[in-house]
């Protein structure tokens, strides 16, 4: 039962549902290969867990073709989401850290918690509804909310858009995407987009940026007009 489920496999089941979710083309299935890079273990220990995780049917597994999370995965993955996302905007409301480096030290503290902790944790830092970066946080039944905002990367010149999260945890990236000032709650203006993948010239206030599409594929806006 996923009741038996270790704290490791659970954060296990929440890094691939992740790496999944901040996919620009939403892949149904993972390589192995590609787990084992995400999970920094060897291929031997990636097919034990997706042994085990799929005799509990919360992965499945088909020969060439890969790993899927099935939607009882999904479920426990977002409730570990969930603790690790609430730990992240306790760590920065109430202990003040860094919003830039929360997430590793979310990742560590938040296995060792009770959902009464969970609950107290959230209940101090104001009940929010999404993280330091902007991404929503699930429901005690692991529900999230239907998303409605699409990677900037997708966005036509001619609109104006809303920040609504960052899908990348790298400090230098976040940082990058800090002095742009494209953080959660910008607002600004698609001016233009150079053909075959080009770069995007976009308007925050008075000023301009030029972003690439790799950066452009990690920030995911809310189209206003």
């Amino acid at each position: 039962m996923p009741s038996e489920l270790s704290s490791k496999m659970r954060a296990n089941l929440a890094e691939i549902y992740r790496f999944i979710d901040r996919q620009p083309q939403q892949p149904d299935y993972v390589s192995t290969s590609q787990l084992a890079d995400l999970l920094f273990v060897s291929p031997p220990a990636v097919n034990r867990m997706v042994n085990r995780l799929s005799k509990q049917g919360l992965l499945e597994h088909k020969p060439y073709q890969g790993v899927a999370i099935t939607d009882a995965g999904r479920i426990e993955a977002l409730k570990h989401i969930r603790y690790q996302r609430i730990a992240e905007v306790f760590l920065v409301q109430v202990m003040g850290l860094n919003w830039l480096q929360v997430y590793e030290e979310a990742q560590r503290l938040c296995q060792g918690l009770s959902e009464a902790v969970v609950q107290r944790m959230f209940e101090m830092s104001n009940q929010p509804r999404a993280c330091p970066h902007g991404e929503p946080i699930p429901d005690a039944s692991g529900a999230l909310p239907p998303a409605t905002d699409i990677f900037l990367a997708n966005v036509e010149a001619g609109a104006r858009v809303r920040v609504t999260r960052l899908t990348t945890r790298e400090i230098d990236r976040l940082q990058y995407v800090e002095a742009l000032g494209l953080v959660p709650g910008c607002i600004c203006d698609v001016i233009h987009v150079a053909p075959f993948e080009g770069p995007m010239q976009l308007k925050l206030g008075r000023e301009f940026r030029i972003i690439g599409q790799s950066l452009a594929r990690l920030i995911r806006v809310e189209v206003l007009s």
